[in-house]
């Protein structure tokens, strides 16, 4: 990393892609906001959040019907960039009493799913809850201030990643974090990984913000993870696996299903790689990788959007998600520079968020998204 990449890290200006387009500043604010209005109270077809007693509330995987510290952590996340702290710590203080381990070998992590009454539906963490629990945490104390406990955000933070880091040096557990190549693992106790928990620009925020002692390892982490993207993404069509091993390679199948292809999981990685190169401008390589894969998609309807090898073959299974997929993508123009990328930051913008029983896991990349293209997904220090 280098003061001359003058990625928004440096520079404090955010691109407003929509507004690059044309878009007049005070729509896109609107729809930022209506937006986040329908997510948070909208028609029940339509909204995720739900709130619970005087001072909790969650964001429940419509399709599953449970609640996950993905879209916990998720929701936090959006929460402090629409600087609305109600929601945040009614999301916080629900996570924090229902999903986070006080002891054992996951003291810190979080049960990964819960029902909506709280209880556990699994004890195991999913590394990328607790990324995103951190940073959202670390946001919301630069935005905020931190407050008495559990509200005490930033002292949360560094919990969360001290155990991310050190567990099991002492005792029973294991890191999130393979010592080795200081990449995030899938759960604690797995030898391959998932190329779309790889947040680089989360890591060198964390070298900044959580123990001193954990900083050069923030920052190693940080470089690993960008060369593993690497080698994760195929030179040709710029999609990944679901899940791989160190290496980059396609993990094996699991006992669980067969997760070497381009599926779900995976639409994360262009998200992450644009605002990876928005925040820091470290890796020239993210341009390239996302105009292959704005190329690779930009024959092919939404409508029409499938599960692909990553060499990219089609299989003879539709998305699951097709909006959060036309969101990541469009995502993608944070770091492209090909003539794909107007193209999909057009039909984003003119498509409206997922309704209906699977909306959960679309409308977070959408939201996601659509901060990101507005020049709202920031950095708070």
């Amino acid at each position: 990393m280098t003061t001359a990449a003058q990625g928004a890290y440096y520079t404090g200006e955010y691109r407003n892609v929509f507004k690059e387009l044309g878009y007049e500043e005070k729509t896109i604010q609107a729809k930022l906001e209506r937006t986040w209005a329908e997510l948070i109270n909208g028609d029940p077809d339509v909204r995720i959040y739900y709130p619970m007693g005087d001072d909790m509330g969650y964001f429940l995987d419509t399709g599953n019907t449970d609640v996950r510290t993905e879209g916990m952590s998720y929701g936090m996340m959006m929460a402090v960039q629409m600087n609305d702290k109600d929601i945040f710590d009614r999301l916080w203080k629900f996570s924090k009493t229902f999903m986070q381990h006080t002891e054992g070998k996951y003291k810190d992590y979080f049960a990964w799913h819960c029902k909506t009454d709280g209880t556990r539906l699994s004890q195991g963490p999913a590394p990328d809850g607790e990324e995103f629990y951190a940073m959202a945490l670390f946001f919301a104390s630069s935005r905020w201030g931190d407050g008495p406990e559990p509200f005490d955000y930033s002292v949360q933070a560094k919990a969360i990643l001290r155990a991310c880091v050190h567990q099991g040096e002492q005792g029973e557990g294991d890191p999130m974090w393979d010592p080795a190549t200081k990449l995030i693992k899938f759960i604690p106790e797995s030898p391959f990984s998932d190329p779309s928990y790889h947040l680089p620009h989360f890591y060198e925020l964390f070298a900044e913000r959580a123990d001193e002692q954990d900083r050069a390892f923030w920052r190693e982490a940080a470089s690993a993870s960008r060369a593993y993207l690497h080698t994760a993404c195929h030179p040709v069509t710029g999609l990944s696996p679901e899940y791989a091993n160190f290496d980059g390679t396609p993990a094996e199948p699991q006992r669980h299903g067969d997760y070497r292809h381009f599926f779900s999981d995976a639409y994360r990685v262009a998200a992450n790689i644009g605002l990876d190169w928005e925040w820091f401008r470290a890796d020239p390589w993210q341009i390239g990788q996302s105009n292959r894969l704005q190329h690779f998609f930009r024959g092919i309807e939404v409508s029409d959007y499938r599960r692909y090898t990553i060499d990219g073959q089609p299989f003879d299974e539709p998305a699951l998600h097709p909006i959060g997929l036309l969101a990541t993508n469009a995502m993608a123009t944070l770091a492209a520079d090909g003539p794909d990328a107007e193209h999909f930051v057009r039909l984003f913008w003119n498509t409206p968020l997922r309704d209906g029983v699977r909306r959960y896991y679309d409308n977070c990349l959408y939201f996601f998204s659509l901060l990101a293209l507005s020049g709202q997904y920031r950095i708070y220090k």
